[in-house]
């Protein structure tokens, strides 16, 4: 009997998402080099079926302190997400020190208009674009979710359904640098958030949210880092009071890193929220 079973199983296997035939364009540049607007030239990575057709997708920000990192780490992300049935790209985004947030917030913004008007080339649906981040691409993710004046500066109509933010920092880093503006911890950031208090809030998400913004998950987990847990607190806080539509989901005994590197494992929980609110919002 078990031997009979055996071809079933395999037909069963072979025909799951971890066989689906995934194509990856890479290096595709969506931000060209720019003096005026301190822009360097960047690029991204779309990975997606040979045969999918209005799939929905997901734009992914790297983390790594806003100083470090790169989209081709993240490849295993893009791959595992493709076979699920999301369109996933994967961006690089200006650094610093030789760049600071302004620079990274219009980044962010130019990738989800470049996969709004090119990604029906690879199958996605540009009416179900969401975007997500790890840590410091978490906070990037956020501002282009929430944020609106640098749409209007585009001419360009928000088409985010989405945001998923995985252990993410800066959510309010105007307070938190503010705490620890005579601290070594709080200086660190300097490089990327400059050392004025107005830059610090005008790129902290929290103080952009009103009430009309679009859906949120925050995954955060138990043993991340102080500054993040106290601006996650600080953001659902403020998100509750705006009427935001914020979804929460904690990861007990998970520390920052693992928060990300559990997708290396296609049955995690990671995937269970990020497909589950993709699926619940498109």
């Amino acid at each position: 009997m078990k031997f009979k079973l055996l071809p079933i199983i395999f037909l069963i296997v072979f025909s799951s998402c971890a066989f689906q035939s995934i194509h990856r364009s890479k290096n595709i540049t969506y931000l060209e080099e720019d003096s005026v607007e301190n822009l360097p030239e960047k690029q991204l990575n779309v990975f997606y079926q040979k045969k999918g057709k209005d799939l929905p997708v997901m734009i992914f920000i790297h983390g790594g302190s806003w100083d470090k990192g790169n989209k081709e780490i993240y490849d295993f992300l893009g791959s595992r997400m493709a076979r699920r049935d999301v369109v996933t790209v994967i961006i690089d985004y200006p650094l610093a020190s030789t760049y600071q947030v302004p620079s990274m917030e219009k980044a962010a913004v130019r990738a989800v208009k470049w996969v709004y008007e090119n990604i029906e080339n690879y199958g996605g649906d540009p009416k179900n674009i969401f975007i997500s981040g790890h840590s410091a691409g978490g906070h990037l993710a956020a501002l282009a979710a929430i944020k609106k004046e640098p749409y209007e500066k585009l001419g360009f109509a928000n088409p985010l359904k989405g945001a998923i933010l995985n252990d993410p920092a800066g959510l309010d880093w105007y307070w938190f640098l503010t705490k620890q503006k005579d601290e070594p911890d709080g200086k660190e950031n300097y490089n990327a958030f400059t050392d004025d208090p107005a830059v610090w809030k005008e790129y902290s998400p929290i103080y952009f949210l009103d009430g009309s913004d679009i859906p949120i998950l925050i995954m955060e987990g138990e043993r991340t880092y102080p500054g993040i847990r106290l601006t996650v607190d600080r953001f659902r806080k403020t998100a509750s009071e705006k009427g935001t539509d914020l979804s929460y989901s904690y990861y007990e005994q998970k520390k920052h890193i693992p928060m990300i590197t559990q997708f290396f494992w296609t049955w995690s929980k990671g995937y269970d929220d990020v497909l589950g609110f993709i699926e619940a919002e498109k």
